[in-house]
């Protein structure tokens, strides 16, 4: 269990401090020095960074803020490369173009030694691994930041794969999330623009997300579950988990031996087709999105192998998406609209699939909707890509301070994934097209028989909860009211406001009136040449004109600049 805590002062304790000095020091070198400024940090922190050299500065400030902030996080390492890869599936967090940018983030690290990796295994299975295993491969097929790949045997003679997690990645990710937190704090406390993408909640949403990934029997789950969602079928393969060889830290699978999905040149040589290995993969999506609501949000080449007889097999089930049957009509009803070209629909269909704080103006959504259908939408049907689609529908969200949610997003990153890979191995593949009868079918769902009976039930059912609920939560309100359980406070917008330009106007009129008070009580003054007399005139008058004066061009100056006396 990963633990999260709040940081009072970052310095008293050294784990904490010299990884500060790590991140701050990466930060100004990569031209976020302005923003360590921003957030204050040398209040809680003593820092002794040395800037970078003006030569490497000039190269650095001509890449965009995305591309050093990607930068940033490669050099920082695991814990926040995963950070990064967890934000380019999260527009509702951050903008597209960081979204783009973090999806180019590569998590390879160098491999951990083969002694730690078998005292793991024991430690987690509870035998040494010579009564497991009957070979263990020393040599990592492959390394992350989270776990790293070996092969063995079985004494059975099953040949697997076996994914371990790095020693001691939980304190690292403890340090650098307790940091990530402090910092999202600072953040929001002090960039006022920042508060719309939610810094904390973007670190909260992240601790959560690396939780679940750093349980390996949460990917096992997966895996069982696509597996008996196709089970019996002959074009698609999910390799075996072996319970009996997994742990939250370990997890051993069936080693698989078949052909990248992009590698066109060997699947054609095995003798494979790549025109229905295409139509395949689509389809197996499709089935995933549309039939079960439970689909592989990371499809791509290096989680997609063939096998003979064209079978598709499919690795890597860390990253999963899940949609309800109500998204799964939205989306269709998005789709719809825009192959229709009805504009003022696929505006109304995207504020239903995306989340705001205030409501976009529909004036000017509607006006970037017709755009986008006049960019895209006049053209032949085969020209038509469903990424560029979808990441420009993205983009308008975005452009309208809405946010898709996240598991929305990966069935369009999915998607896009999937056209990707197929327009690699067959050029004339259309996915909108291959889509058709999986859209078609879901329209037709909504007016079955069946169907409309549940709504027509379900909406019966809910309007009786209503009326018989309604009078009792009536009379539940109005008791804690006489018990004084319960108080109503009246928010008005833009009280203040009008409170201070009535304090405004309340001190001119006062002021006016004491200097109108001035100056009749000096002239009566000097009429009856009260004394001290100086130059015939009487000395209080006089300095009564003096103070009327002062303040009458006071109020002046006050009223002129607009500010508060």
């Amino acid at each position: 269990m990963i633990s999260i805590r709040k940081i009072g002062v970052i310095g008293r304790t050294y784990r904490h401090l010299n990884r500060y000095r790590q991140i701050l020091g990466v930060l100004f070198k990569y031209g976020f020095g302005d923003l360590v400024e921003t957030l204050k940090i040398e209040q809680y922190i003593e820092i002794g960074l040395q800037m970078i050299s003006r030569k490497r500065r000039e190269r650095i400030e001509r890449l965009t803020r995305a591309e050093r902030l990607r930068m940033t996080l490669e050099e920082l390492g695991p814990t926040y490369i995963k950070l990064g890869q967890v934000l380019s599936t999260r527009p509702d967090l951050v903008s597209v173009e960081f979204v783009n940018e973090f999806a180019k983030l590569q998590d390879m690290v160098p491999p951990f030694g083969f002694e730690e990796f078998a005292k793991t295994l024991t430690e987690e299975l509870g035998r040494p691994h010579e009564f497991l295993f009957a070979e263990l491969d020393p040599t990592p097929l492959a390394s992350a930041s989270i776990g790293q790949v070996h092969r063995a045997r079985l004494h059975n003679g099953d040949q697997v794969v076996i994914k371990v997690q790095r020693p001691g990645i939980e304190k690292i990710v403890e340090v650098d999330l307790e940091i990530m937190l402090h910092l999202a704090t600072l953040a929001e406390r002090h960039i006022e623009e920042l508060s719309f993408h939610r810094p904390v909640k973007i670190v909260e949403e992240f601790a959560r997300t690396l939780e679940k990934e750093m349980d390996y029997t949460i990917e096992a789950s997966s895996m069982e579950r696509v597996a008996v969602q196709f089970l019996g079928s002959t074009t698609v393969y999910v390799p075996k988990v072996y319970r009996d060889h997994s742990t939250k830290r370990v997890l051993t699978i069936e080693f698989v031996d078949g052909i990248k999905v992009s590698d066109v040149e060997r699947l054609r040589t095995a003798g494979l087709d790549p025109k229905l290995i295409t139509e395949r993969g689509a389809d197996i999506l499709f089935k995933q999105i549309f039939n079960f609501g439970f689909f592989h949000a990371d499809p791509h080449p290096g989680n997609i192998f063939v096998l003979p007889d064209n079978v598709i097999c499919l690795l890597d089930f860390g990253m999963m998406g899940a949609v309800d049957r109500g998204t799964r009509e939205n989306f269709v009803r998005l789709v719809d609209a825009v192959i229709r070209r009805d504009e003022p629909r696929t505006a109304e269909v995207l504020l239903w699939i995306s989340e705001w704080d205030d409501e976009p103006d529909r004036i000017r959504l509607e006006k970037d909707v017709a755009d986008f259908i006049g960019q895209h939408l006049y053209r032949p049907l085969s020209e038509i890509h469903l990424s560029k689609l979808l990441q420009h529908l993205l983009e308008i969200a975005t452009k309208n301070r809405m946010r898709v949610p996240p598991d929305t997003f990966l069935m369009f990153k999915a998607l896009s994934q999937v056209e990707n890979i197929a327009r690699q191995l067959d050029p004339q593949f259309d996915i909108i097209e291959a889509a058709a009868p999986f859209v078609r079918d879901i329209k037709l769902s909504r007016l079955t028989p069946s169907r409309l009976m549940d709504d027509v039930a379900r909406l019966v059912e809910q309007s009786y909860r209503f009326f018989t609920d309604f009078p009792r939560d009536l009379l539940e309100i109005s008791h804690s009211l006489r018990q004084k359980k319960m108080s109503f406070t009246l928010i008005l917008k833009d009280l203040d406001k009008m409170l201070i330009t009535h304090d405004q106007i309340s001190n001119r009129i006062s002021f006016s009136i004491i200097i109108a008070a001035l100056i009749i009580g000096s002239a009566l003054i000097v009429i009856s040449n009260m004394p001290p007399i100086i130059y015939g005139i009487s000395l209080i008058g006089l300095i009564g004109f003096l103070a009327a004066g002062f303040m009458g061009i006071w109020l002046l100056v006050a009223i002129i600049k607009k500010g508060r006396l």
